[in-house]
């Protein structure tokens, strides 16, 4: 019996830039190597969550062999197709939904203390039937995680990507095509360096965190490379 399938959304770190929100405050170097602890410890947290099938969803195309090097045992790669993210959202999910899964999910490596029990929920909400969608809300405005029964490509055409607007336009288009619809509890992505002072702290409070990102964001602000105070939210 087929599985909810679960996909990270990744960038290669090795082709292009990658957190360039962060390259202010660190360099381009240092970001691509904060951003490799997030997605590592990502995949680790989802190979860990047991009853869904692991998906790496990866760009650029060339950068297979890259991230087929970091993906733990057990995940499959596949690429995305589209223009832009609302188009490789919608053609990846689509896919994993054409192959019966009873839910497919598309997941950020952005979030790094994001609870993995959020994520279980989901997939058996969606293996269940309660829910036509799932939600898990940023609190930027945006989403951390979309899961879906069926395609749905209307949720994400002419979207406004990286704005405030992106949840509420979501959950306002699913109303009008009559979807149930299930909101996580929300969590926070670390974008910029207000968003890093904050995951700092917050790990440095519970006295731990996954494991790559609490060592990489421990040794930056033991080093004074980064030493600003969190933002309120």
């Amino acid at each position: 019996m087929k599985r909810p399938a679960v996909a990270v959304m990744a960038k290669a770190p090795d082709f292009g830039p990658v957190k360039s929100r962060l390259h202010a405050a660190l360099s381009p170097e240092r970001a691509t190597a904060l951003y490799r602890c997030f997605l590592l410890d990502r995949l680790d947290a989802i190979r860990g969550l047991g009853g869904v099938e692991p998906v790496l969803a990866f760009t650029p195309p060339e950068g297979r062999s890259s991230l087929a090097a970091l993906a733990p045992a057990g995940f499959r790669l596949i690429a995305q197709r589209g223009i832009d993210l609302g188009e490789r959202l919608a053609s990846m999910l689509g896919d994993l939904l054409e192959e019966q899964h009873p839910g497919a999910m598309a997941i950020d490596s952005d979030s790094p203390t994001l609870p993995m029990p959020y994520v279980r929920e989901a997939a058996e909400r969606l293996e269940r039937g309660d829910a036509d969608l799932v939600l898990g809300p940023c609190e930027d405005g945006g989403y951390y995680l979309i899961g879906l029964r069926m395609p749905q490509p209307s949720l994400f055409e002419d979207m406004p990507w990286s704005t405030d607007r992106v949840l509420a336009l979501t959950v306002e288009r699913a109303r009008a095509l009559g979807l149930r619809t299930h909101l996580l509890p929300p969590w926070f992505d670390v974008d910029t360096a207000a968003d890093l002072a904050r995951l700092h702290a917050e790990m440095a409070a519970a006295g731990g965190g996954p494991a790559r990102t609490f060592a990489f964001v421990g040794d930056l602000f033991r080093e004074g490379i980064l030493t600003r105070t969190p933002a309120r939210r």
